[in-house]
């Protein structure tokens, strides 16, 4: 068998509450000037400590500006035409999953280098290296896939905590899909060396949540910053972002996505799920679907309990879809690129009857409660 060369880039981060004292030895050999870049809320949140932080090194911030609403083609370009863009050395990326995704479409793929600075714990869009792109009005485009994460991320595990927690909350859900879809899309299969390892350290995109999930949400809520808080972060930030680099190399075939997702970009059709629904809350819904689809009973328990204990969806009424937007979307489930790999076709049969028993599920909860 012909060996294939090929390259990996991981990614490097620092995590604790004083971690932008590393700002200067991380960063100086890349360069003197920085733009910063990031959600309005981020640089509110993030910015002064950033500005503090930089001041003692020998970089000097030569701009701050918002990234824009979505992470599309067009938002990249309106960046790319700023005079302050093209006079930075490098660029910091503040804030969640679209300003950090919008950041490095636009560096990585200018070979600048790029500094992200997560807010929010609600995936892993600091340390992996992906852009997840829409179009225009809103609605889920293409991933972006790029040889290498940005540079190094600065997780400051005090701003996260001081974040609403709606967003880890939400993560934790886009992060336990990481480990099922692994290993559902990787299934019977004689893994390369890179996906198998993505495949193992999917596992730790599990076991933690399932560990100190419910407390480090109840901590979050409280605007505190526990080991439990601060292992969930983890999970959902880095442990992902490596997942996600070794899942998805070369892009074929594609081991990092599967019926959750493909759940969750269908029903990206609705403006309800963009205007009032997080990404992660939605796959974590998908998830329970795909268990049941994959026949996973115990898992499939493991999850719902879960969702259950911190307020994740376990039912279409939840996330504001109506029984006719669901049958129109399981006629587009099955054709979606998340489920062409996989270990057998997903058919709308096999939605319904999930759907179906999700429902008693949920249904038997109900009349326990009532007695």
């Amino acid at each position: 068998m012909k060996l294939e060369n090929y390259e990996v880039h991981l990614p490097s981060y620092s995590i604790g509450n004083t971690i932008y004292d590393k700002i200067g030895p991380v960063c100086e050999s890349y360069g003197k000037t920085v733009l910063v870049i990031g959600g309005k809320l981020a640089l509110e949140a993030a910015y002064d400590k950033i500005r503090a932080a930089v001041d003692k090194t020998n970089l000097t911030i030569i701009g701050k500006e918002l990234f824009g609403e979505d992470c599309t083609y067009k938002t990249v370009e309106a960046l790319r035409a700023l005079q302050v863009y093209h006079e930075a050395d490098m660029v910091f990326g503040v804030g969640g999953g679209k300003a950090l995704d919008t950041v490095k479409c636009l560096c990585i793929t200018d070979d600048k280098p790029v500094f992200t600075f997560p807010t929010i714990a609600s995936n892993c869009a600091a340390t992996t290296s992906v852009s997840i792109m829409y179009n225009d009005d809103g609605t889920f485009l293409k991933p972006h896939f790029f040889i290498r994460p940005a540079m190094h991320a600065f997780i400051d595990t005090e701003i996260i905590a001081k974040a609403p927690a709606r967003y880890m909350w939400a993560g934790i859900g886009d992060t336990y899909a990481k480990y099922y879809e692994a290993k559902i899309s990787s299934r019977d299969e004689r893994l390369e060396h890179f996906t198998a390892v993505g495949v193992a350290v999917s596992e730790m995109c599990l076991q933690p949540l399932l560990e100190y999930g419910v407390k480090a949400y109840a901590d979050h809520q409280k605007g505190l910053c526990t080991y439990d808080v601060e292992q969930v972060v983890l999970a959902i930030v880095v442990t992902t972002g490596i997942a996600s680099i070794f899942l998805t190399k070369d892009c074929t075939p594609d081991y990092n996505s599967g019926l959750a997702h493909a759940v969750f970009y269908a029903l990206t059709s609705y403006p309800v799920i963009e205007k009032r629904h997080l990404h992660g809350e939605v796959v974590g819904f998908g998830v329970l679907l795909a268990l049941l689809v994959d026949r996973q009973e115990e898992e499939f328990e493991k999850i719902y309990k879960l969702n259950r204990e911190i307020g994740l969806p376990v039912s279409l009424k939840e996330i504001e879809i109506t029984e006719d937007e669901w049958e129109e979307s399981m006629n587009r489930i099955p054709e979606m690129s998340d489920v062409a790999h996989y270990p057998y076709r997903v058919t709308k049969e096999m939605l319904r009857d999930a759907m179906d028993r999700l429902k008693e599920r949920t249904g038997k909860d109900a009349y326990d409660t009532e007695k």
